[in-house]
Protein backbone atom coordinates (compact mmCIF):
# COMPACT_ATOMS: atom_id res chain seq x y z
CA UNK A 1 0.00 0.00 0.00
CA UNK A 2 1.60 3.71 -1.01
CA UNK A 3 1.11 6.41 0.99
CA UNK A 4 1.98 10.07 0.67
CA UNK A 5 4.72 11.30 3.14
CA UNK A 6 4.60 14.84 4.46
CA UNK A 7 7.34 15.65 2.45
CA UNK A 8 4.55 14.91 -0.66
CA UNK A 9 6.61 11.44 -1.97
CA UNK A 10 5.27 8.22 -0.88
CA UNK A 11 6.53 5.24 1.17
CA UNK A 12 6.05 1.75 0.82
CA UNK A 13 3.99 0.33 3.87
CA UNK A 14 3.53 -3.15 4.71
CA UNK A 15 0.15 -4.20 4.71
CA UNK A 16 -1.30 -5.79 8.17
CA UNK A 17 -1.44 -9.38 8.98
CA UNK A 18 -5.27 -10.01 9.40
CA UNK A 19 -6.12 -13.07 12.22
CA UNK A 20 -10.11 -14.27 12.08
CA UNK A 21 -11.64 -15.10 15.08
CA UNK A 22 -12.59 -19.09 15.76
CA UNK A 23 -14.99 -20.85 14.17
CA UNK A 24 -16.74 -21.84 17.99
CA UNK A 25 -17.91 -17.78 18.19
CA UNK A 26 -19.87 -18.32 14.93
CA UNK A 27 -21.39 -21.91 16.52
CA UNK A 28 -22.08 -19.81 19.76
CA UNK A 29 -23.80 -17.02 17.83
CA UNK A 30 -25.79 -19.55 15.81
CA UNK A 31 -26.74 -21.47 18.61
CA UNK A 32 -28.14 -18.77 20.60
CA UNK A 33 -30.09 -17.18 17.53
CA UNK A 34 -31.62 -20.88 17.48
CA UNK A 35 -32.26 -21.09 20.69
CA UNK A 36 -33.88 -17.84 21.50
CA UNK A 37 -36.29 -17.55 18.36
CA UNK A 38 -36.44 -21.47 18.29
CA UNK A 39 -38.60 -20.51 22.04
CA UNK A 40 -40.62 -17.63 20.22
CA UNK A 41 -41.80 -19.79 17.40
CA UNK A 42 -43.45 -22.07 19.72
CA UNK A 43 -44.47 -19.25 22.00
CA UNK A 44 -45.58 -17.86 18.60
CA UNK A 45 -47.67 -21.49 17.76
CA UNK A 46 -48.31 -23.20 20.71
CA UNK A 47 -50.07 -20.33 22.28
CA UNK A 48 -52.34 -18.37 19.51
CA UNK A 49 -52.63 -22.42 18.40
CA UNK A 50 -54.28 -23.36 21.65
CA UNK A 51 -56.10 -20.18 22.39
CA UNK A 52 -57.29 -19.54 19.29
CA UNK A 53 -57.32 -22.60 16.83
CA UNK A 54 -54.64 -24.53 14.86
CA UNK A 55 -54.95 -21.83 12.26
CA UNK A 56 -53.27 -19.10 13.88
CA UNK A 57 -50.10 -21.43 14.81
CA UNK A 58 -48.65 -19.61 11.23
CA UNK A 59 -47.87 -16.83 13.50
CA UNK A 60 -45.11 -19.55 14.24
CA UNK A 61 -43.52 -19.14 10.76
CA UNK A 62 -42.54 -15.16 11.08
CA UNK A 63 -40.05 -16.57 13.84
CA UNK A 64 -38.53 -19.14 11.22
CA UNK A 65 -38.12 -17.22 8.87
CA UNK A 66 -36.04 -14.51 11.29
CA UNK A 67 -34.00 -17.91 12.25
CA UNK A 68 -32.87 -18.80 8.31
CA UNK A 69 -31.93 -14.98 8.07
CA UNK A 70 -30.58 -14.68 10.69
CA UNK A 71 -27.93 -17.86 9.98
CA UNK A 72 -26.83 -15.60 7.25
CA UNK A 73 -25.96 -12.65 9.16
CA UNK A 74 -24.44 -14.03 11.79
CA UNK A 75 -21.97 -15.27 9.34
CA UNK A 76 -21.33 -12.34 7.38
CA UNK A 77 -21.22 -10.35 10.82
CA UNK A 78 -18.46 -12.98 11.60
CA UNK A 79 -16.64 -13.07 9.01
CA UNK A 80 -16.42 -9.49 9.15
CA UNK A 81 -14.61 -8.97 12.14
CA UNK A 82 -10.99 -9.27 12.41
CA UNK A 83 -7.52 -7.98 14.17
CA UNK A 84 -3.78 -6.90 13.23
CA UNK A 85 -1.02 -6.10 15.43
CA UNK A 86 1.44 -3.42 14.05
CA UNK A 87 4.51 -2.36 15.73
CA UNK A 88 2.96 1.08 17.07
CA UNK A 89 -1.14 -0.18 17.06
CA UNK A 90 -3.43 -2.76 16.83
CA UNK A 91 -6.33 -2.53 14.37
CA UNK A 92 -9.85 -3.89 14.55
CA UNK A 93 -11.94 -4.45 11.83
CA UNK A 94 -15.76 -5.26 11.82
CA UNK A 95 -19.25 -4.86 10.04
CA UNK A 96 -20.62 -5.75 6.91
CA UNK A 97 -22.98 -2.90 6.24
CA UNK A 98 -20.71 0.36 7.96
CA UNK A 99 -17.18 -1.18 7.91
CA UNK A 100 -14.89 0.13 10.94
CA UNK A 101 -11.65 -0.40 11.67
CA UNK A 102 -10.38 1.01 15.07
CA UNK A 103 -6.84 1.93 15.59
CA UNK A 104 -5.85 1.66 19.02
CA UNK A 105 -2.18 2.79 19.41
CA UNK A 106 -0.33 0.85 22.53
CA UNK A 107 0.85 3.84 23.97
CA UNK A 108 -2.51 5.05 24.76
CA UNK A 109 -4.07 1.66 26.18
CA UNK A 110 -4.54 2.30 29.86
CA UNK A 111 -6.15 -1.40 30.64
CA UNK A 112 -6.36 -4.43 28.73
CA UNK A 113 -8.98 -7.19 30.20
CA UNK A 114 -10.09 -10.65 29.46
CA UNK A 115 -13.30 -11.51 30.30
CA UNK A 116 -15.61 -14.81 29.67
CA UNK A 117 -19.08 -14.95 30.36
CA UNK A 118 -20.80 -18.95 31.35
CA UNK A 119 -21.83 -19.12 27.49
CA UNK A 120 -18.57 -18.31 26.24
CA UNK A 121 -16.56 -20.58 28.97
CA UNK A 122 -18.91 -23.62 27.60
CA UNK A 123 -17.72 -22.74 24.01
CA UNK A 124 -14.12 -22.35 24.67
CA UNK A 125 -14.11 -18.70 24.52
CA UNK A 126 -12.83 -15.33 26.00
CA UNK A 127 -13.10 -11.66 24.97
CA UNK A 128 -10.29 -9.02 25.15
CA UNK A 129 -11.47 -5.36 26.25
CA UNK A 130 -8.80 -2.32 25.44
CA UNK A 131 -9.64 0.58 27.62
CA UNK A 132 -7.65 4.07 26.72
CA UNK A 133 -7.67 7.08 28.12
CA UNK A 134 -11.01 8.36 25.68
CA UNK A 135 -14.04 6.29 26.20
CA UNK A 136 -14.83 6.65 22.34
CA UNK A 137 -11.81 4.19 21.66
CA UNK A 138 -12.71 1.79 23.73
CA UNK A 139 -12.47 -1.39 21.71
CA UNK A 140 -13.39 -5.50 21.94
CA UNK A 141 -11.74 -7.98 19.95
CA UNK A 142 -14.96 -11.05 20.84
CA UNK A 143 -14.86 -15.11 20.82
CA UNK A 144 -10.89 -15.38 21.17
CA UNK A 145 -9.42 -19.18 22.22
CA UNK A 146 -8.88 -18.27 26.09
CA UNK A 147 -4.78 -19.37 25.27
CA UNK A 148 -4.80 -16.10 22.47
CA UNK A 149 -6.89 -14.12 24.63
CA UNK A 150 -4.30 -13.89 27.32
CA UNK A 151 -1.42 -14.33 25.12
CA UNK A 152 -2.89 -10.69 23.95
CA UNK A 153 -3.45 -9.22 26.84
CA UNK A 154 -0.14 -9.92 27.69
CA UNK A 155 1.79 -8.83 24.55
CA UNK A 156 -0.46 -5.75 24.70
CA UNK A 157 -0.02 -4.72 28.41
CA UNK A 158 3.67 -5.10 27.64
CA UNK A 159 3.64 -2.90 24.66
CA UNK A 160 1.55 -0.27 25.96
CA UNK A 161 4.37 -0.36 29.28
CA UNK A 162 7.21 0.39 26.72
CA UNK A 163 5.26 2.66 24.68
CA UNK A 164 3.65 5.01 27.34
CA UNK A 165 6.91 5.23 29.41
CA UNK A 166 8.37 7.94 26.81
CA UNK A 167 5.65 10.06 27.75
Amino acid sequence: METGSPAGGTTAEAEPVWTGLPPRLLRMRRMLLMVWLGLLALAAGLLPGLLAGPAWAVFALLPLALMAWGWDLVGRNWRSWRYAERADDLLISRGVLWHTVTVVPYGRMQLVEVTSGPVERHFGLASVQLHTAAAATDATIPGLDPAEAERLRDRLTELGEARSAGL
